[in-house]
């Protein structure tokens, strides 16, 4: 795929995401703990650049003719005022299609699931656990997230996406997404109940800086019909001296199932010299 077609096909996603509220995008990216950081902010799974995973630009292309579609099902309800299980059924035959690569199959797949009834009582069931006092929980039965004292909840991005031109000499950046649920204190300031935390990573670049051009968040609460969109900004607190380019933002989702896109463009400080890049958009499901 070439650059030129790779940044049309991120331009019309993010553009789909500013119109209709329910589109969600972005990858997920992390690195090192940063030395200036209080180490409770910085048990965040970010991996360096030289261990960031592989991005097909055919995997992404693949993920972003489906989008809208997906953002389709999760906003139109049917006459119960659920989730429109005849969309997802269309859905999923267009991700059953053999020319679609199967790295985005599987991603298409699990956004289904979430959206449709697995998705469902995967909340319904974690949900229920937080009501619980912990003497009765079972191990077992926990939800399939980090546990113990200052542990963030992390619920990564569904892919990676890269960053168009973010590496010094014009390079691409992986980019990496995930979200916390509150209550918890990362990302700085922390989210608190009904709250959801972004992260995105640019892998390889220098710290974040704050510029006129937004990298964005999406979001769509599938179970209360809340949907919102704000800017990811610099934290002070996260990667701030030596980088990646962390971005993060907390938003007042409610409590419930949460689809969300991450689109925009980053920009960060590079041998002394400030550098923007769009990303492509990347998609993250996320129980808070």
């Amino acid at each position: 795929m070439r650059l030129a077609r790779s940044r049309r096909t991120a331009a019309a996603v993010a553009a789909a995401a500013v119109i209709a509220p329910a589109l969600l995008v972005p990858s997920t990216a992390s690195a090192e703990p940063a030395k200036d950081a209080p180490a409770a902010q910085q048990e965040l799974p970010i991996p360096d650049a030289a261990h960031a995973p592989t991005v097909e630009p055919k995997v992404l292309e693949s993920l972003g003719a489906l989008t809208p579609a997906l953002i389709g099902s999760a906003a139109t309800r049917d006459s119960d005022g659920k989730v429109n299980t005849e969309l997802l059924a269309q859905v999923r035959k267009l991700a059953d299609n053999p020319a679609v690569p199967a790295e985005a199959q599987d991603v298409w797949r699990s956004l289904i699931d979430f959206l449709g009834e697995p998705g469902a009582k995967e909340a319904a069931k974690t949900l229920s656990l937080e009501a619980t006092p912990a003497a009765e929980k079972k191990k077992s039965d926990a939800p399939d997230i980090p546990t113990g004292p200052g542990k963030p909840r992390i619920q990564q991005f569904l892919y990676p996406t890269l960053g168009f031109g973010c590496m010094p000499g014009g390079g691409n950046s992986v980019g990496m997404a995930l979200v916390t649920a509150g209550p918890q204190a990362a990302p700085a300031p922390g989210p608190k109940r009904g709250q959801a935390g972004y992260v995105y990573t640019s892998l390889g670049t220098g710290p974040a800086v704050k510029s006129a051009q937004k990298l964005f968040v999406t979001w769509l609460n599938i179970d209360n019909g809340r949907t919102g969109q704000q800017a990811l900004l610099p934290n002070p607190k996260i990667n701030a001296t030596n980088g990646p380019g962390t971005f993060t933002g907390i938003a007042n989702t409610g409590r419930g199932r949460i689809v969300s896109t991450i689109y925009g463009t980053v920009t960060t400080k590079i041998k002394g010299k400030n550098v923007s890049c769009m990303i492509a958009p990347t998609i993250g499901t996320a129980i808070i």
